[in-house]
């Protein structure tokens, strides 16, 4: 069912594309003809480049876990209610942007601060690509602004740190493919009786893909004795990828950044100026309330873009001004 929608979802982009481009070329036409369709021309191709991009970062996406379900938990740095507050606007930031992606989103647990704002929360954001999306998030985000709870409106700098988790199967499916083994018979070695140390009813199982090896030689029967094995190499193989699992939590641990200045990888600016900057692509927005209010689609395109090929976004500063 998944790679049905995933080919029914291909199919209509296709569509799109195909209707929109058909719907340019009628315009174009219409332009040469001497009639005034210029802001026509403008919006379709406003809407032609945005569906294009969303098409480009869908390719992009890449990893084993690229198309899993994901979970999301925010937590404020230092700073009491300032920083719990940033916490919520950027709840609330991903919940607009999950809201307009088609995403559904569960909140699991929710810390409420004191006066104001979050303390932590972790919430379910289910659908197709939605880790793949979000892995853009991952760090500490920094808020420059002018407080609302101080009462001599001084500007204050908040952080709150972003993490993203795949969403995991429970159970390991294990799946062995007949073509990926090569069974050996051969004599038995051990006590038995004279059946068993007289017939090749012992078995060698080896498994080409991972290098294992099992064998069993304690039943009398060859038929016995393959059956033991393959569970022993399920076993083995079920060990194998829970190692894998725990892997990537100890990478994903590991990469876990300080709430604190330095270590920030997006920075959002409402005073003295207004500009959201990704230290990491360096690409600068100025429409802040547009980002807020979800629109996050730029920056996941231009991180992925630069994790992919290593470009940055095309004249950008280096740092933002203080």
């Amino acid at each position: 069912m998944q790679s049905r929608k995933r080919l029914e979802e291909a199919i209509a982009s296709d569509e799109r594309i195909r209707a929109m481009t058909d719907d340019l070329d009628t315009l174009f036409e219409l332009a040469r003809e001497g009639e005034n369709v210029s802001g026509d021309i403008e919006r379709d191709l406003k809407a032609y480049g945005e569906l294009l991009e969303r098409l480009e970062t869908a390719m992009l996406l890449s990893g084993e876990n690229a198309a899993r379900s994901a979970i999301v938990t925010i937590h404020p740095g230092a700073g009491g209610t300032e920083s719990q507050d940033w916490a919520e606007m950027l709840l609330r930031m991903y919940l607009r942007w999950a809201e307009r992606d088609g995403f559904q989103t569960v909140i699991t647990d929710r810390l409420e601060g004191e006066g104001a704002g979050i303390k932590s929360v972790t919430f379910e954001l289910n659908g197709e690509n939605a880790y793949g999306m979000l892995q853009s998030e991952i760090g500490v985000h920094r808020l420059v602004r002018i407080s609302p709870f101080d009462a001599n409106a001084r500007r204050h700098t908040s952080f709150a740190s972003v993490f993203v988790y795949p969403q995991v199967d429970d159970e390991i499916k294990i799946d062995i493919k007949l073509d990926d083994l090569r069974i050996d018979t051969f004599r038995s070695s051990g006590a038995g009786g004279q059946h068993v140390n007289m017939t090749d009813s012992a078995v060698r199982i080896t498994h080409f893909p991972t290098g294992i090896v099992v064998q069993c030689q304690n039943e009398r029967s060859q038929h016995k004795n393959r059956e033991t094995a393959m569970k022993q190499l399920k076993a083995r193989m079920f060990e194998r990828e829970l190692e894998k699992k725990r892997e990537e939590t100890r990478k994903t641990e590991d990469s876990k950044l300080d709430i604190n200045f330095g270590s920030q990888i997006r920075s959002y600016v409402l005073a003295p100026y207004r500009m959201i900057k990704d230290h990491r692509t360096k690409l600068a927005i100025g429409d802040v309330d547009r980002v807020l209010e979800g629109d996050l689609e730029p920056l996941i395109h231009a991180y992925l873009v630069w994790r992919k090929t290593g470009k940055v976004a095309g004249g950008a500063q280096d740092e933002l001004p203080e």
